[in-house]
């Protein structure tokens, strides 16, 4: 099944073709054509996609190899040209014309324990087929995905604001529903003015949450403040940040979701909860890092300690919804896909605050 609309034989991409090397720009790479899809596959044609320091991780090898030539990029929002033949029509969500998001998780089977629990990430399929990682990703103009994966795009979203709702966004709201916190509890973020984190603000008081943000800098605490947050504490500045947190709250914040990918704030977070606080650990490190607490720590507090991947499908759904009712918006700033590499260079040395976007 095909549009009218001409689809050409090359076009845009931005491949990894070595690790560490930029991403190799080319303006012919081949465009997969509607007769070459697979069952339960589409061809999106993109919009806009993000730009996420797990596109950075993957470039520099921090997470095993990958297949040369990859198209890079996970997060992005286009609409649909083609729907592979044998597709069943009864069975298919999405038709030619809907626009759709594509995410870190191409696919997944929907009938293993992990789906049917709502747990998709962790699907041995979607483990397997993550964009721009295990299979060809979103920095190309014509991208291939699943139908079964793809999420639905309200109309009412712009599109370059909503493109890292579909990584950051999903990401961070799933963290704060498996951190359980209860309305009007205190939740701490360390990396709370990065693109994870300025959107965690927001969900979080969506949520009827409190915020106390954790980052560096006055243009992060401004963006914390003015998005919510109760309480910034410069973690550079700070010379007692366990203290001051504690001080903050009332006595150590309910639970704390930790983007940053860094051991420092996981420890520091067993240290400022209070009794009974939960540990979300959401930000994922480059090669095998490790974090050092002390077991007599955790049993006497009674803290838990949860790792939180992406989220489900559902999950990217009720984030985007968050948006539609205009309760979060994503700080971002939209370049031109000839300097998606120098954004990446922003991103790599930290001077990026909120998200950055590539039109395509």
């Amino acid at each position: 099944m095909a549009s009218a609309q001409s689809i050409p034989l090359t076009a845009r991409a931005a491949l990894i073709t070595s690790f560490i090397e930029p991403y190799l720009l080319k303006d012919d790479h081949p465009v997969t054509q509607p007769s070459e899809l697979g069952p339960g596959q589409c061809l999106v044609k993109m919009e806009y996609a993000g730009v996420c320091h797990s596109d950075l991780h993957v470039r520099e090898g921090g997470w095993g190899p990958v297949k040369f030539p990859l198209v890079g990029g996970h997060e992005g929002i286009g609409r649909i040209l083609a729907i592979g033949a044998h597709t069943p029509p009864e069975r298919c969500p999405v038709k030619i014309g809907d626009r759709v998001g594509l995410k870190w998780i191409a696919n997944a089977c929907l009938n293993c324990e992990m789906c049917r629990t709502g747990n998709e990430p962790t699907c041995i399929v979607g483990l397997t087929t993550s964009h721009g990682y295990k299979v060809d990703g979103s920095f190309r103009d014509y991208a291939v995905s699943f139908v079964d994966y793809c999420t639905p795009i309200p109309d009412s979203l712009d599109g370059a604001a909503a493109t890292p709702l579909l990584c950051a966004g999903v990401t961070v709201y799933k963290a704060l529903k498996e951190s359980k916190t209860k309305l009007g509890n205190w939740v701490a973020i360390p990396g709370a003015g990065g693109g994870l984190g300025h959107l965690g603000i927001q969900y979080a008081q969506a949520m009827g949450l409190r915020v106390i943000a954790i980052d560096t800098g006055d243009a992060k605490r401004d963006l914390c403040i003015k998005l919510g947050a109760e309480k910034f504490i410069d973690f550079k500045t700070s010379t007692n940040l366990v203290q001051d947190v504690k001080d903050a709250t009332g006595g150590g914040a309910h639970s704390a979701v930790v983007v940053s990918p860094v051991p420092g704030p996981i420890e520091q977070a067993t240290e400022y909860l209070r009794m009974q606080g939960t540990l979300v650990i959401v930000g994922f490190p480059s090669g095998p890092v490790t974090f050092t607490v002390p077991i007599a720590r955790m049993i006497a507090k009674c803290i838990s300690i949860v790792g939180s991947a992406i989220g489900s499908r559902q999950d990217a759904i009720e984030a985007l919804e968050l948006a539609v009712r205009g309760k979060v918006s994503c700080h971002h700033e939209v370049r031109p896909f000839s300097e998606l590499n120098q954004a990446f260079a922003e991103l790599g040395e930290g001077k990026v605050t909120g998200r950055l976007v590539v039109k395509m």
